[in-house]
């Protein structure tokens, strides 16, 4: 339990306009973690997000998924690695003409081969593990129901159920509840808090919301500009740390691990 199961080591990213996405980040992320990334739009928290399954590429340094190197992973062995890792979007990224059982079985398309998913062989194990994640988020009863039926709220938490399906050991929430109304919003990171204190899964998530993020998270980490600032867990934040995250202030990282 005392191994990472996210590394950052030495990390950058540089646009191709020369803007610097993520500058020199060194993290670790321990197994079951519910840690929130805080900081104003264009801090790089997306990037830093994204970099973790390689949806986003970095341009040095080394990002490691339980020990192993998810930059230099190719073909299989990639795949291998993000079947580890959910991903949940804030646009939800449904095909909203489809079903929910039929974007929740979506999930799983990484367990199996290009052909049988495109006919949809999914075995009875794989449909019976769908009605469990909706049970989890409780939607079962809209299963048979076409995805642009829903709410806002719905979709994201069927997004939440399609993730979890490919029984990962992360889950990465990038601006999850930004389209949601306030109280839609505490039942998707209720339902993201339930399945990283039952399921044991690591949750990193980005949040705009300072009283969401204290909350919820385990662990706070903070970006400025591309640069970690600000590293705590839970129990030592203030709300005059948070503020200056924000603020402009000259905030230096703590470091919380050794």
């Amino acid at each position: 339990m005392n191994e990472p199961i996210i590394e950052f080591k030495n990390v950058s990213k540089i646009y191709d306009n020369g803007a610097k996405g993520l500058k020199d980040i060194n993290l670790s992320v321990k197994p079951n973690e519910f840690i929130v990334i805080v900081g104003l739009s264009g801090a790089g928290k997306s990037t830093l997000l994204r970099s973790i399954n390689q949806l986003q590429t970095i341009s040095s340094g080394d990002v490691l998924i339980a020990g192993e190197s998810i930059v230099a992973a190719k073909g299989k062995k990639l795949r291998e690695l993000r079947r580890n890792i959910g991903m949940i979007f804030q646009s939800f990224n449904l095909v909203k003409q489809s079903s929910v059982q039929r974007n929740v079985m979506s999930g799983r398309v990484g367990h199996y081969s290009t052909l049988r998913s495109v006919f949809g062989l999914f075995s009875k194990e794989d449909k019976l593990k769908v009605e469990q994640a909706l049970k989890k988020v409780q939607l079962l009863e809209k299963i048979y129901t076409r995805a642009d039926a829903l709410s806002g709220g719905q979709q994201q938490r069927v997004a939440i159920a399609r993730a979890l399906v490919q029984d990962p050991k992360i889950i990465l929430a990038d601006e999850p509840i930004a389209s949601l109304d306030p109280l839609t919003a505490k039942l998707v990171l209720d339902d993201l808090r339930s399945i990283n204190e039952e399921l044991g899964i690591t949750i990193m998530v980005n949040l705009h919301s300072k009283e969401l993020a204290k909350k919820y998270a385990t662990r706070i980490i903070g970006l400025r500009d591309g640069e970690l600032i600000y590293d705590k867990p839970i129990d030592n934040v203030t709300d005059s740390d948070l503020d200056s995250i924000y603020d402009g202030e000259n905030t230096k990282k703590e470091k919380v691990y050794e």
